[in-house]
């Protein structure tokens, strides 16, 4: 393993300009395929480090590559700047407000600000080291937008620009320092549009056919399947078309959104034919017809043993973010805003004890064993059945923060966040660093993942044909 700390001093030097990249995002709050002046920000921000710059990667105009470095291994550091709609809030306000400088009304409710702007800053620190020691090698940041509902990765891996990369890396902000290494949902996104026959609704509603009773319909049948489906798959929707806002008219169209989350692909895909027939059975009942539209699809996280590891000596050695007692303050009016609940959970997922009075993570959590189960889904996933992968969460934010909410948008700017999201770039310029020059490390890493995918080959979840919305 190479001097951590002489990488993390790289950063150190340069942190500030990084933490107004961040910050600058975090304001635009830009939400999927739309995250054209975050994307801007962070190609002025590397491009002034001296990497070269492509854009439109897989044909996305919100994604671009940025890359330094030559011959050698190809090591990829991702980063995400999309935020989520209607999650804008006062930055460092314990109280739910629309932030006075976003007139979006989005916000970063899952702390993409931050984790992209850390790759920022990994991938630059590794240049610098490359360059200060005359070593071979090249670092690929990767900007990637829409993760949230839009699977851009996705795209990206089905398109080849993960082709010649040899490892990946990235992280997410959370309230632990821990290895990322859990399994995630593989998900699929559908639009289910119901088209019927308008009619008056009280003159004639024997001639109508309503899309609205075919929506309502599924869902009822969605719903009686929960019971007979994997304990650990999530189905979920929303409705996108109720026909319009008139009760005296037979809706004559009516559309509904779902995301089916299932542990692989084969029980997600098979999960969607069961939702589909139910969605044949609903227009049947109701003589509309139904027109069955893929949005987007991701796959599960494939583990990496050794780069994992790698990962995690990193995380050790670097130890938790540098919280000061101002952090411990600013953290603790967010933590009177969370449920005890909420607390346990978080503490449950990374299989640690409650630790009574504390508000911010001064630790670090071992590496499991295990892989533990998620929940959530992510587009790495499809990136880590192309490359070997590995990701780590650092400590942004105070114990059971929720994930998309507007506490955690309202950390989003704080020092203590900044922090956090420095700890992760030094992790992933450290491990990056490992892995250029260690080829034995590499070596393992491919073995692992040829030995993972060798019964299970890579498909891609998004049927050809279906594109980004932002492609068409």
């Amino acid at each position: 393993m190479i001097d951590t700390d002489r990488v993390a001093r790289l950063i150190d030097t340069k942190k500030e300009r990084f933490f107004a990249v961040a910050d600058r995002i975090w304001e635009l709050a830009e939400t999927r395929w739309e995250e054209h002046q975050s994307m801007a920000a962070q190609i002025e921000s590397i491009g002034n480090e001296g990497f070269r710059i492509e854009t439109g990667i897989a044909g996305i105009p919100t994604a671009f590559v940025a890359e330094a470095g030559t011959d050698g291994p190809v090591i990829a550091i991702l980063g995400e700047y999309d935020a989520l709609a209607g999650l804008s809030q006062e930055d460092g306000l314990a109280a739910p407000q629309q932030a006075a400088r976003n007139t979006s009304g989005h916000g970063h409710g899952c702390g993409h600000n931050l984790l992209g702007t850390a790759g920022l800053m990994a991938a630059v620190a590794v240049k610098d080291y490359l360059a200060a020691n005359g070593l071979p090698g090249r670092v690929r940041y990767y900007g990637c937008p829409a993760e949230e509902g839009g699977s851009a990765k996705t795209f990206m891996v089905r398109e080849g620009v993960f082709a010649d990369v040899d490892a990946a890396l990235s992280w997410h902000p959370g309230s632990y320092n821990a290895l990322m290494n859990g399994d995630s949902l593989a998900n699929i996104q559908v639009y289910f549009r119901f088209k019927g026959r308008a009619s008056h609704a009280a003159a004639a509603p024997h001639l109508g056919r309503s899309a609205l009773d075919a929506v309502g319909l599924m869902s009822a049948g969605v719903n009686y399947m929960r019971e007979h489906m994997p304990s650990d798959a999530r189905i979920h929707y929303a409705y996108t078309d109720m026909g319009g806002v008139a009760p005296n008219v037979v809706q004559a169209t009516s559309a509904v959104l779902y995301l089916i989350r299932a542990r692989d692909l084969t029980t997600m895909n098979a999960l969607f034919e069961r939702v589909k027939k139910i969605a044949e059975g609903a227009a049947l009942m109701t003589e509309t017809t139904v027109e069955v539209e893929v949005d987007k699809a991701c796959s599960n996280m494939l583990g990496n043993d050794p780069l994992e590891r790698a990962m995690q000596a990193n995380l050790d050695a670097l130890g938790a973010p540098p919280f000061d007692a101002a952090d411990h303050a600013a953290a603790a009016r967010f933590h009177a805003t969370v449920t005890n609940e909420e607390i346990e959970s978080g503490a449950k997922r990374f299989g640690v004890p409650v630790e009574k009075g504390a508000v911010l993570h001064n630790g670090v959590v071992p590496m499991s064993e295990q892989r533990p189960f998620m929940s959530g889904s992510t587009d790495v996933g499809d990136v880590s059945w192309a490359v070997p992968t590995a990701q780590v969460w650092t400590a942004c934010y105070t114990f059971g923060t929720p994930g998309h909410s507007w506490q955690l948008t309202g950390q989003g700017r704080l020092p203590a966040a900044h922090k956090g999201m420095t700890q992760a770039a030094k992790i992933m310029a450290a491990t990056a660093v490992d892995a250029l020059l260690d080829p034995a490390l590499l070596a393992k890493a491919k073995a692992d993942h040829a030995a993972r995918t060798a019964a299970t080959p890579y498909v891609c979840p998004i049927p050809e044909g279906v594109v980004p919305p932002c492609s068409r």
